[in-house]
């Protein structure tokens, strides 16, 4: 069902693939890991026909998918057979309610209405939005905006799925969702699926086989559990070991405490904080301290509120009702004080390198300070890339970059919004140890992921919200209450 062979893609100068070569039966499910930048992403461009009809790249060797070769025919032909959902599904959507957005493809297929239905019915229900129909997807989270693009991916019934990174934004009842749908679609259609991941556990139950790239050549290609149980692999490639343990929610990993043992004053109050969007609130009477070197995760299903709540103490969103206070009452200066971290890094990321989208902030303050520039640019795995345009890099360059320009200034406190988005285990490691380090000096973190591994591991207190409040503040209970082998797993991961 896909073929290929001795495929190779340039960017300009820029190897993404060098002679790349594997095949995929009909119903089978490929997952394709590897190092951020390794050249996944460009892979699903090739396959899904975007390269090089709509991307501007040089590409060489024999695909086919689905018996057609996808760089020789309309775009518009391959959707019917292919189906794409990308790393930045907000791309992907134009329309303003979800149900036209998911009515879109059959609807140029020329289908009756009955049946454009049907199909808009069946594919927001499978990935968890029954009720979503007349909702803007601009209004949406982000784990949200990614299942109304894989909600419009399989209303067109494709013979192929090429997903990149789908459980990224997704909460543990959006991944068993996705896990579920996928699987039945493979047992009552027989469609092959091609997923770019690098939480891997979660694709242990839907995987057949694993490819794993590095630097755009294939190290590694067969049996997922064969090639995923060689630890010097993992190693090698800072790749996650596919746990067996079962996904939890949140309530069931946390346990509440009501004293934070805090003596110092707080170095940001959320004080009965309502606000959101188009004068309608998505957080409400939110109260919330965070302390001088504190880590906090904040965690929640898609939708809770948490970046909104980020927005707010950040400074970017004005409260309808309640207060943000900085330090006791000082006005804070987003940026300098509080910076963040977006979930979409591309929305801040404009100038035409990483070299100067890291010292814009600093230069602009005028506080650019040459060896803090050089040490953040050092210390986030930048220096190979610092004259690249940030437009050219993968996903999970783009996120280290806009966090370096984010820390370039030290502020007091840096939220981070689900910085796991196309970073690989490794550079993970290394990204939360730079967070760690900067804790250790005095720096507040506060977190926000689905990601338990990284909450187990480095939080001291853990924010649960639901429907736009805080339902818990507590930490993650103990080995023996969530399970000895979830905390060999998370300190042997982490170690």
């Amino acid at each position: 069902m896909i073929h290929v062979k001795d495929l190779s893609v340039s960017y300009g100068d820029n190897v993404a693939l060098n002679s790349l070569s594997f095949d995929v039966s009909q119903g089978e499910c490929l997952v394709v890991t590897g190092s951020s930048g390794c050249g996944k992403s460009t892979l699903a461009r090739v396959l899904s026909g975007l390269i090089p009809q709509s991307i501007p790249a040089s590409a060489s060797g024999i695909i086919r998918v689905a018996g057609i070769d996808p760089s020789a025919q309309p775009l518009s032909d391959t959707a019917q057979q292919i189906g794409s959902v990308f790393q930045n599904p907000r791309s992907q959507l134009f329309h303003l309610k979800v149900k036209d957005e998911v009515a879109f493809g059959p609807f140029n297929l020329g289908l009756d209405e009955k049946e454009i239905q049907s199909r808009v019915d069946w594919a927001l229900d499978s990935v968890g939005l029954a009720g979503f129909q007349s909702s803007n997807p601009a209004s949406l989270s982000g784990g949200q905006i990614q299942r109304v693009a894989l909600a419009a991916a399989l209303a067109m019934k494709p013979q192929v799925l090429i997903l990149d990174e789908p459980t990224a934004s997704l909460d543990v009842s959006g991944t068993r969702s996705l896990v579920e749908t996928l699987k039945n679609l493979q047992a009552e259609s027989g469609i092959t699926i091609l997923i770019i991941e690098h939480r891997l556990a979660e694709m242990r139950q839907l995987a057949d086989k694993v490819l794993v790239l590095h630097e755009g050549q294939k190290v590694s290609y067969g049996p997922f559990m064969k090639v995923l149980g060689d630890h010097s692999l993992l190693r090698r490639y800072g790749l996650r070991r596919p746990t067996e343990e079962p996904l939890e929610n949140w309530s069931n990993l946390l346990t509440s405490h009501s004293n934070n043992r805090q003596v110092a004053e707080p170095l940001l109050t959320l004080s009965g904080v309502s606000t959101g969007y188009d004068s309608k609130a998505v957080i409400h009477d939110v109260d919330l301290d965070i302390y001088p070197r504190e880590f906090i995760a904040l965690v929640g299903d898609n939708g809770s509120g948490k970046s909104t709540l980020a927005l707010a103490a950040a400074g970017l969103l004005r409260p309808m009702k309640g207060r943000v206070v900085f330090q006791g009452g000082r006005h804070l200066r987003a940026g300098l004080d509080v910076s963040l971290l977006f979930q979409d890094p591309s929305d801040q990321l404009f100038t035409d390198s990483v070299d100067e989208e890291v010292a814009f902030s600093s230069r602009n303050y005028r506080q650019f300070n040459p060896e803090i520039h050089d040490r953040t640019i050092a210390q986030l795995d930048l220096i190979q890339l610092r004259d690249r345009r940030p437009a050219s890099l993968s996903i999970g360059q783009q996120q280290r970059t806009a966090l370096a320009a984010c820390l370039s200034l030290q502020p007091s406190l840096v939220i981070l919004d689900e910085p796991t988005l196309g970073q690989d285990w490794g550079h993970l490691q290394k990204l939360m140890g730079f967070l760690s380090r900067l804790n250790d000096l005095g720096t507040a973190i506060l977190l926000i992921t689905h990601d338990f591994k990284l909450v187990y591991r480095y939080a001291q207190r853990v924010v649960m919200m639901k429907e736009g409040r805080i339902v818990m503040t507590g930490h993650v209970k103990p080995a023996s209450v969530v399970s000895r082998r979830s905390e060999q797993e998370a300190v042997s991961l982490a170690s």
